[in-house]
């Protein structure tokens, strides 16, 4: 559960539920995030384990130097969606004064902005037509559009952090049955520190909306704009601090 509240792995997960009000869903995202970490660390850390794996150190700066590229990646998109909202926000509406304005609003679980009248069909869009329902007509059967970017998200986080996970591991349990049960309980740990964590995230998102709609956009451009200020620090460090880019790399598994 301590390993859930990394730095890199709370910020991964904030841009991701920044679009979310509801503790339900937000948990639903934490536990994906989980199961998708538990995953690499399990497939990484046994091959360490029982068939003595050694992850040269280039491919060892590169699993944590694509954490940095995810975070850039995960910021941009937020960002992405608020500069579009900044332009409807600063555009002059046209039509006759009084009658043509912006301010953002929800259908079901998505939050936008646009310019529109309160007029009988003067809605430039139908409910339907927003991203999220087109998701749904076309992915929402499958449901796998819900699931698979926190599980990517953990699926890299997974990759990034096995190597150290298990090392600690054969540093104090020199029975593999017994190790194997470690990372096992060390993935439901994960999983369960991050439920935890995005419940509790959600909140501000949660309070903010409808009422102070946009409180609630500044906090995604917080996010996002956070996420690749950390993603680029990642970056510079892995790639020349410790030598990725270089003649001589340094790699401690951390």
């Amino acid at each position: 559960m301590r390993h859930a509240t990394d730095a890199d792995h709370v910020i991964a997960v904030t841009t991701i539920i920044s679009r979310y009000r509801k503790i339900s869903h937000a948990a639903l995202i934490g536990a994906f995030w989980g199961v998708g970490h538990t995953l690499t660390i399990l497939v990484v850390g046994s091959g360490i384990i029982l068939f003595g794996w050694v992850i040269p150190v280039r491919i060892g700066l590169s699993m944590e130097f694509s954490v940095g590229l995810m975070l850039i990646l995960l910021g941009a998109l937020n960002l992405t969606g608020i500069l579009q909202w900044i332009t409807d926000s600063v555009t002059p509406a046209h039509g006759i004064e009084g009658t043509s304005h912006s301010h953002p609003h929800s259908h079901g679980d998505y939050i936008h902005t646009h310019p529109h009248r309160h007029e009988p069909d003067a809605h430039p869009h139908s409910p339907e037509k927003n991203p999220l329902s087109w998701f749904d007509r076309h992915f929402g059967q499958l449901g796998s559009y819900q699931v698979v970017r926190p599980l990517v998200v953990g699926l890299v986080h997974g990759l990034a952090g096995s190597a150290a996970v298990a090392l600690l591991v054969l540093t104090t349990i020199r029975n593999p049955k017994w190790a194997i049960v470690y990372l096992l309980v060390f993935g439901v740990g994960t999983i369960a520190g991050m439920i935890l964590i995005t419940g509790a995230m959600v909140l501000p998102f949660a309070c903010a909306d409808k009422r102070f709609a946009r409180l609630n956009q500044g906090l995604r451009v917080a996010s996002g704009l956070i996420s690749v200020a950390f993603g680029l620090f990642l970056v510079y460090e892995v790639g020349f601090v410790n030598g990725l880019f270089t003649g001589h790399p340094q790699w401690t598994p951390h």
